[in-house]
């Protein structure tokens, strides 16, 4: 004989909440989560840190777009918690009555009789406390889900007679702006359509590199200002550029297609090389690939005697590449402007099979052949002349604790996206380029080839040394040490 239908109504006072199975981890647990997200943590590292599985990390950073879907600040407590549902539990079992209950908590008598009543288990015929289902039910009716501005109405009414009928109107006509603003044609002057490359979506966007798809192309914040501008006396036409972002990355929000972040720009980013269909926190990329540089390693911590040129053994270095990833290393010193080219060639099994993941960079310019062409040809200098190195961040200077050991060369890291801080090896760059063109192949170069344009270089008068050579300035500083 079971229980007559609306029993679980009348004894709780809400309506019946059908159970989706086993309760889920509580908000709290969500919070911590995504706190420790907002801290650059990864979805695996955040996941340990408030004890669920990497799965379930990845599972909830993935539905949400890579956004949180609560507030990260702490519920007010105006509201009972996890722990007071607990206690409330306990007191309950111990047969303590609802003032007394209320007393030990600081509560409102009526507040733990509504709790005990409309939060209770009802599964097995009869009203039992539980503080985890309690938990749950009361998250559970707290929720408030609104719909998204952008996913009103899919389709413009046909008759606009009533106000429903405005409204999705409204809606529709913002949503096809928006989408012509994000994702538009791109068009000649004539107005006729430019298609462009035809790029397949595949669940992420191009790599560097590759072909991109033509549109308008309108950031979220420009097409958000926008509106105000072309539609100043209409208020149905206003929606910021953060719900476009929940639109276009959220699951469940449904208003825009994945697909149309193709569109959006963040990929150009060199933190972000093969672009990506969700959100990641600024504090994550600030810190991805670059954990080898640590404020003590800074351009701002090198000896001040650097720059003003007067002491030498201060050296600037980069990078200059081609095609097939090949490049070629540089070192030039700050005083005399002496260069050093660093050979770099491709090791056995480039290009014959796809690359291992972490395997090694093959391409000859990863950390350890940089760091072992820095040692190779730093060593052969005096140590007077072994003082300090500027690198940019690249991720082929990860190994310069090693080669400050192996050298006794100090490293040193200029800030992000600010070359003129190597000034000397930017326009040094500039002159081996007419050697080592762009788009060409550099590993086609042997070591010999690389000394011959490095003596080229070196043989050059410079103005800045009173029209001596950096050869010539070099072996002065020499001879002067050796007396």
């Amino acid at each position: 004989m079971g229980r007559p239908k609306g029993w679980g109504a009348a004894q709780t006072g809400r309506p019946v909440m059908y159970s989706p199975g086993r309760p889920g981890l509580s908000r709290a647990v969500e919070r911590q989560f995504w706190a420790g997200i907002a801290t650059g943590l990864s979805s695996e590292a955040a996941a340990a840190a408030c004890g669920v599985s990497s799965a379930k990390g990845v599972r909830w950073f993935r539905q949400a777009g890579g956004m949180p879907p609560i507030r990260l600040s702490p519920p007010s407590g105006r509201y009972l918690s996890f722990s007071e549902r607990e206690e409330i539990a306990l007191l309950k079992a111990q047969g303590i009555g609802v003032r007394e209950t209320a007393r030990r908590l600081g509560r409102s008598p009526s507040t733990i009789s509504r709790e005990l009543r409309r939060n209770a288990a009802t599964r097995g015929g009869q009203l039992q406390y539980r503080a985890l289902t309690a938990q749950w039910k009361a998250e559970l009716a707290a929720r408030r889900p609104k719909t998204a501005k952008l996913a009103e109405n899919y389709l413009l009414a046909p008759a606009c007679a009533s106000h429903t009928d405005r409204r999705n109107a409204q809606a529709s006509q913002l949503r096809e702006y928006v989408q012509e603003r994000l994702a538009g044609k791109v068009r000649a002057q004539g107005g006729s359509p430019a298609p462009g490359p035809q790029v397949k979506w595949v669940g992420r966007r191009h790599g560097r590199r590759q072909h991109r798809r033509w549109a308008t192309a309108w950031s979220p914040e420009q097409i958000s200002h926008r509106l105000r501008i072309d539609f100043p006396h209409d208020e149905s036409m206003r929606i910021s550029h953060e719900a476009i972002y929940q639109a276009l990355y959220v699951q469940g929000r449904g208003a825009l297609r994945r697909e149309l972040t193709a569109c959006l720009r963040t990929e150009l980013a060199p933190s972000l090389p093969r672009g990506r269909a969700l959100r990641v926190p600024r504090a994550r990329t600030r810190g991805r690939g670059k954990r080898y540089v640590t404020p003590e390693v800074l351009i701002s911590q090198r000896p001040s005697e650097a720059e003003d040129r007067a002491v030498p053994g201060h050296w600037e270095g980069d990078r200059i590449l081609g095609l097939s990833s090949s490049a070629i290393g540089t070192l030039v010193e700050r005083t005399t402007r002496f260069t050093l080219l660093l050979h770099l060639p491709p090791m056995d099994g480039h290009g014959a099979a796809p690359r291992a993941k972490n395997g090694p960079a093959l391409a000859g310019h990863g950390a350890e052949a940089v760091r072992d062409a820095i040692a190779a040809a730093i060593t052969t200098l005096p140590e007077q002349l072994r003082k300090s190195l500027a690198w940019d961040q690249g991720a082929e200077m990860a190994q310069h604790a090693q080669l400050r050991i192996d050298t006794g060369v100090e490293v040193y890291f200029c800030d992000p996206q600010s070359p003129w801080q190597r000034g000397t090896n930017e326009n040094t760059n500039g002159l081996l380029r007419q050697y080592f063109p762009k788009g060409t192949d550099l590993s086609k170069h042997t070591r010999a080839d690389l000394d011959a344009v490095a003596a080229a270089l070196n043989s050059r008068p410079r103005k800045t040394l009173g029209w001596k050579t950096p050869a010539e300035a070099l072996n002065q500083l020499l001879q002067e040490m050796s007396t």
